[in-house]
């Protein structure tokens, strides 16, 4: 994965696209450009599996996340999220997240304080 240094967890995409204050800081400090950035199989099943979506909101996106590489659940990530929800009590979708995170060795990015010193 040429150049790329962050996952993004679904809460910061959803930050980004409310431009959130908070995820603003986190990418600042961060110094995050977002093609350095990839997401998950399962962020984008979240993203676009809200019940309430509207298409304007599904095309917006789906724009965010063509700037990004998408990363699918591989079986190296499967291993992965087995041994973390082995060590964790944490939910199958963030455990597949962090698990591609650690499977690429990239920084995850994520709100969700407790889920971040997870390892």
């Amino acid at each position: 994965m040429n150049g790329v240094k962050f996952l993004l967890d679904t809460n910061v995409i959803i930050g980004m696209y409310h431009k959130s204050t908070e995820v603003k800081a986190l990418l600042h400090d961060r110094q995050v450009i977002i093609n350095q950035c990839a997401y998950s199989a399962i962020t984008r099943m979240e993203l676009l599996g809200f019940p309430s979506i509207t298409d304007i909101e599904q095309q917006a996106i789906k724009t965010l996340l063509n700037k990004m590489v998408s990363i699918a659940i591989t079986e190296d990530i499967e291993v992965t999220t087995i041994k973390f929800k082995q060590r964790h009590r944490v939910k199958l979708p963030d455990a597949i997240i962090v698990a591609t995170a650690i499977t690429y060795n990239l920084e995850l990015l994520t709100l969700d304080k407790d889920l971040s010193s997870k390892r």
